[in-house]
């Protein structure tokens, strides 16, 4: 079976080169049916980040899928969400994902528990690994890339999935619109 692949960057199987993700990322993978269709790809650290990492190797925004992760409460109650946007798009956190999580106000969960909580470096947060009560909420685009990159919960790798499967991670919820597009021009 081949492994999902863009020319400027060489694909690793990620169940083979666990050296490349976050533990729980690891863990996750072995577990799943489908770790063994899922790529890992070294990458240069200070590339990380969505904007370095498309331009540096000639990946397009919207194969590039963003994770963030929200919080709102309810009745006293914590309601933690990861959303996986593609990078021409922005998680609709005031009024799509406030209304999922049925919270009056949503917003990005701090740096520092969103990185100690997942277990992962900021900048790689993936949405394959993360704390059972997270929600995993996926943009239905995203599901459209024929090989989507994701964080690997770490700085200097990526993980590449072929964007159908996204909807089928453990725990993901498929939702449309979850994501406004970016006025790029």
């Amino acid at each position: 079976m081949d492994l999902p692949a863009f020319p400027s960057l060489t694909s690793l199987p990620a169940l083979e080169r666990t050296d490349l993700l976050a533990a729980p990322v690891a863990a996750a993978l072995a577990a799943w049916p489908h770790g063994d269709r899922v790529a890992v790809v070294e990458i240069d650290p200070a590339l990380a980040d969505t904007a370095a990492m498309t331009e540096a190797y000639a990946v397009p925004l919207d194969a590039s899928a963003n994770c963030v992760v929200v919080s709102g409460r309810r009745d006293g109650e914590e309601r933690v969400a990861a959303c996986v946007v593609r990078a021409d798009t922005r998680a609709d956190v005031n009024n799509r994902v406030k209304r999922l999580l049925d919270v009056r106000k949503a917003s990005f969960l701090p740096t520092e528990r969103a990185v100690a909580e997942s277990e992962m470096e900021y900048g790689g947060i993936t949405p394959i690994g993360l704390p059972a009560p997270w929600r995993v909420l996926v943009d239905a685009r995203v599901l459209a890339a024929d090989v989507a990159v994701l964080g690997s919960g770490l700085r200097r790798s990526k993980l590449l999935i072929p964007g159908a499967l996204v909807g089928d991670l453990p725990g993901a919820e498929v939702v449309p619109d979850l994501a406004l597009a970016l006025d790029l021009g």
